[in-house]
């Protein structure tokens, strides 16, 4: 019988509800603290927080019915294609009692390499309900930096992807890492592991018997260190729940029942901070989520439809442009569930957002989220109760609009006094946010000097309270003494219509100090030149805001959010403008 099926044979039960019985016997003494009125810590079964019982909760209302389904490549093993909370929370048990048998303890780490997958998910819920920590890494990291995460963090295990393993086999044999199983994506099981099925296949799907509390780390997510080595988030059971349910309230806006919600998204699921809002989010309103294994027009469109949709984490105003032109070439596609669409990175143009209505209804929501892995409660932006706001300013100003009820938001000066009107750096306050930076103490007091932690972005605050992001500071370019918003330059360049994608930086430049300067991806086709993009922006920015060069390019570099790592652009065009 297979991993997915034991749990669901020999009930005898028809609704399919659990049937465990739970005898009577009184809780141990020592657990019950009746008097201590601070400083309690919720470990005890009927009252704690944790991240490993997402599914065991909906065993309670809808065990038999798919939650988590993955699109074609989402998944290694048939089995995996679509589970019901009782076949994932059996998975996720007989993935912690491996890892025990493994010899693994609470608070170890467990290395993940993968891409989205069911079984990558189920993986860290297992992990999870084990009380240890999973660390999902960006498959894209270059060796050294794969090394030092891994020298950091000493997994105990790992998991990986077989078609993701080529990548990383380097620094696993440096550092003397084994893989102990392998999600069968594109391969066979790496030599010496097995496979993920494989690996749970003869465990017990039973709870495992561990301590945990909402306070506990369950995952450590790392930076895009675009700067330097990327530092490890740490982040709570506590934190992921606040999360999942400050996001729930936005995605199942428009249904007559939050039960109705169904999240899809493929974009990155697994090790992006994203997993906080839109799988816990949809799971924990009692929904579903579907989860494809990367982002493209079409099967993002055939999904949509095939699996009644309600909610999309769409990504960046790019994607969404391509993804409109894919629907609108797809009138067959029935995409009528939707009712709410998330996007991020930028302003959504208001005739893009006239062709989406168009294409979808005038009753779709669209929402504009900013945050960070560190501080993800976000800042919300509704183009529908902006429309004024939104129609005189998108895309060119990246309006993300205010703080949700769980964020405490403010923008400062170098010595933090708020600022209005001008920009300044924004700073946060939430019980959504990282415990701090794993072993790392210096870093961790300077995010949050002054009581509030510091994102490190340029924001500022309008007349109507409403937030506006400017760039980050390490992003603005500074000539001629004029601050150029680079976020804003990128805006007016994707509104040319040979323009796929572009970044825009700051070169050293003996007149201006430093010179605007955009890379372009034209889009197929197209043979733009350089002196009609500089036309273009000039007639839209002003004459400082203008790029000095345009240097064409077929790709960008990019993390794993599709943020552009623009310090490689910087090394690799810094003698543009002659040596620096």
């Amino acid at each position: 019988m297979s991993v997915t099926e034991r749990e669901t044979a020999g009930t005898g039960h028809a609704s399919g509800l659990p049937h465990h019985p739970q005898g009577t016997a009184l809780p141990d003494a020592s657990v019950i603290d009746v008097e201590t009125l601070r400083g309690r810590r919720a470990t005890n079964r009927w009252e704690r927080t944790s991240v490993g019982d997402v599914f065991e909760r909906l065993t309670w209302a809808r065990p038999d019915e798919p939650v988590l389904i993955g699109c074609p490549g989402a998944y290694g093993d048939e089995r995996f294609a679509s589970v019901t909370p009782k076949q994932a929370d059996a998975v996720a048990n007989r993935l912690a009692h491996a890892l025990a048998a493994a010899g693994l303890e609470p608070a170890d780490r467990v290395v993940m390499i993968c891409e989205n997958s069911v079984e990558a998910f189920l993986a860290k819920i297992g992990i999870a309900k084990a009380g240890m920590v999973a660390v999902p890494l960006n498959p894209n990291l270059a060796p050294d930096v794969l090394e030092h995460i891994l020298g950091l963090t000493e997994p105990g295990f790992a998991i990986v992807d077989a078609e993701l393993w080529p990548r990383v086999e380097a620094a696993f044999t440096a550092t003397g890492t084994r893989v102990g199983a392998t999600i069968t994506v594109g391969g066979d099981p790496v030599a010496g592991s097995v496979s993920f099925a494989d690996l749970i296949e003869d465990h017990p799907d039973t709870e495992p018997d561990v301590e945990i509390h909402g306070d506990d780390i369950w995952e450590l997510l790392f930076t895009s260190g675009t700067t330097a080595m990327p530092k490890g988030v740490m982040i709570s059971h506590g934190s992921t729940h606040l999360a999942g349910m400050n996001f729930a309230l936005a995605l199942s806006r428009g249904l007559r029942h939050e039960s109705d919600l169904r999240v899809a998204t493929y974009l990155p699921q697994i090790y992006h901070i994203g997993d906080q809002l839109f799988p816990f989010g949809a799971l924990l309103a009692g929904g579903s989520f579907v989860l494809g294994r990367g982002p493209a027009p079409g099967p993002v469109s055939e999904a949509l439809a095939a699996h009644r949709v309600t909610a999309l984490w769409a990504g960046s105003p790019q994607f969404v442009t391509a993804l409109i032109a894919e629907l609108e070439g797809r009138p067959d596609l029935n995409i009528g569930a939707l009712t709410m669409l998330v996007y991020g990175w930028g302003a959504l143009s208001p005739s893009l957002l006239d062709r989406l209505n168009t294409r979808a209804g005038t009753e779709i929501v669209t929402l504009g989220i900013f945050g960070q892995t560190e501080a993800i409660a976000c800042h919300r932006f509704w183009p529908t109760r902006w429309p004024d706001v939104h129609r005189a300013t998108a895309p060119s100003v990246n309006y993300v609009g205010v703080p949700s009820g769980l964020l405490a938001s403010d923008v400062v000066d170098e010595v933090g006094d708020p600022v209005r009107g001008e920009a300044g750096e924004a700073v946060y306050r939430s019980p959504i946010m990282t415990a701090g930076y794993y072993k790392d103490v210096a870093s961790t007091r300077e995010a949050f000097r002054g009581g509030w932690f510091h994102s490190g972005d340029s924001a500022l605050v309008d007349d109507a309270g409403l937030r506006i992001m400017v760039d980050r500071y390490k992003d603005i370019v500074k000539t001629g003494g004029e601050n150029v918003s680079s976020m804003r330059v990128e805006a007016i360049l994707h509104e040319h219509p040979a323009v796929l994608r572009a970044a825009v930086i700051g070169l050293a430049h003996e007149r201006w100090g430093e010179a605007v300067t955009a890379v372009v991806v034209p889009r197929e086709g197209t043979t733009p030149t350089a002196d009609d993009v500089i036309a273009f922006c000039k007639s839209r920015l002003g004459g400082y805001e203008t790029p000095k060069a345009i240097v064409f390019a077929d790709a960008l570099p990019e993390t794993v959010g599709g943020k552009v790592l623009k310090y490689k652009l910087r090394a690799a065009h810094a003698d543009l403008y002659g040596p620096a």
